[in-house]
């Protein structure tokens, strides 16, 4: 994976929320991405990962799955720092986001939850 994949990524993210009537969750669900998939280039041997975009009613839950063993941690990055901001703007953005490890060797999934606050159209009589 590298520097660029986030912006393919968004991309189709996007382009699925769109379809699917969740539009108001697409600014979030891509700067939520964007973090990911960063913490991948920089922290992941090799840069491989698994990108999941899950559509579900009313939002969307996104995974990336690696097999590097370290979890990742918000870091309380000073206010100087270039970096160490990712998980914390996930947090930020997000409904909610967590860090599952593989139960049967090296990896994890990291993933947030993105849900709409758009009311659904009234059905029609």
């Amino acid at each position: 994976m590298g520097a660029h994949s986030a912006r393919h990524l968004r991309r189709i993210l996007r382009l699925h929320l769109v379809r699917s009537d969740l539009r108001d969750v697409a600014d979030a669900a891509e700067l939520a991405l964007t973090e990911l998939v960063a913490n991948v280039v920089r922290q992941v041997p090799g840069r491989r990962c698994r990108v999941c975009f899950q559509l579900r009613p009313g939002g969307v839950r996104v995974e990336v799955a690696d097999d590097c063993p370290e979890l990742p941690v918000p870091a309380a990055a000073d206010a100087l720092d270039e970096g160490g901001r990712g998980l914390v703007i996930v947090a930020a953005v997000a409904d909610r986001w967590g860090v599952t490890p593989y139960p049967d060797g090296p990896g994890k999934t990291v993933w947030f939850e993105c849900l709409s606050r758009a009311v659904p159209p009234a059905p029609r009589p």
